[in-house]
């Protein structure tokens, strides 16, 4: 397959993960040897052995004054920091610079803009966990979030995210918060759930609960996916207060740890809700509420069965 360059040298800031991955994913549409940079020379030379056909820069410098579309893949508190040392030196033309930060828009690069490169926020919608090979098939399928500074930026930042073949979105810098934290709430916040989720699990002697929960979760993620809110069941949804009732007394007394995300997510699940029931729902805010006082059972939990 022929492989378009879309620069003629690209140079990646970073030894980590995600530099890893983007230095394999768009090594070969740099027409020359793609450059490689990190602090830790070490650490250089071990990515340097995932990627091969690339070239260790030996320094920020050198990187700098010799690639015009360059990628900063460092931590995000380290972003600002890296392309202040860039700004110190004499770019060439107008070279394109990004980073892959979800949170920060293009005010971290705000420096290198200043003396005439375009700069961007270009981040990738999914997780690294250090298989390079892997991550760029992953890269292929995931949707980017583009911020450039400039229409010429973005153009530049959707054409870079099309060479690793995923698909480009546009999100101004005023929106990035929100859609960072949107990502964090789905993705982060769906771990803590899962985990805690397991965890009780185990308390009531379930000795594999990733097992027993992977249908039923995946079937829920995949039904919340495609319809949203619609696919939602359980006894919120039900304004079955008994239920909830029973919930919180034996979280109480087996996993106290479960009680405030537990709480909190009923909450939410009733806050989406709106009004459907309005006199179970006053009944379920009173039982969710924080302040309520939790007891344990003494004589054992209730023998109805809980409806699914």
């Amino acid at each position: 397959m022929t492989v378009t360059p879309i620069a003629e040298r690209i140079g990646i800031v970073g030894t980590g993960r995600v530099a890893q991955a983007f230095a394999l994913g768009l090594r070969d549409h740099s027409r020359s040897q793609l450059l490689l940079w990190g602090r830790n020379p070490t650490r250089a030379v071990q990515a340097a052995r995932h990627i091969e056909r690339c070239v260790i820069a030996d320094s920020l410098s050198t990187l700098a004054a010799t690639c015009d579309l360059i990628v900063i893949a460092v931590a995000d508190d380290a972003i600002e920091m890296v392309a202040a040392e860039m700004a110190r030196e004499s770019l060439p033309g107008a070279p394109f610079v990004c980073h892959l930060s979800g949170g920060s828009g293009t005010a971290p690069l705000s420096c290198l803009q200043a003396i005439g490169a375009r700069t961007a926020a270009v981040h990738p919608a999914m997780t690294f966990t250090g298989e390079p090979q892997i991550e760029v098939e992953r890269m292929a399928a995931a949707h980017f979030a583009v911020t450039g500074s400039s229409p010429a930026a973005t153009v530049t930042g959707m054409t870079l995210v099309r060479a690793l073949g995923g698909v480009a979105v546009e999100v101004t810098d005023a929106d990035r918060p929100l859609y960072h934290a949107a990502l964090c709430h789905g993705a982060n916040h769906l771990v803590t759930l899962i985990a805690g989720a397991g965890d009780a699990l185990k308390l009531a002697g379930i000795a594999a609960p990733g097992a027993f929960l992977a249908p039923l979760v995946r079937a829920a993620l995949e039904n919340s996916l495609d319809r949203g809110l619609a696919a939602l069941s359980g006894p919120v949804l039900r304004g079955d207060a008994g239920t909830i009732e029973r919930h919180l007394d034996v979280i109480a007394r087996d996993d106290p740890a479960l009680m405030s995300p537990y709480r909190a997510m009923a909450l939410a699940t009733l806050d989406a809700l709106g009004d459907r029931g309005a006199q179970e729902r006053k009944e379920l805010e009173r039982l969710l509420a924080p302040g309520r006082i939790d007891f344990s059972l003494e004589s054992g939990l209730p023998t109805d069965p809980v409806r699914e």
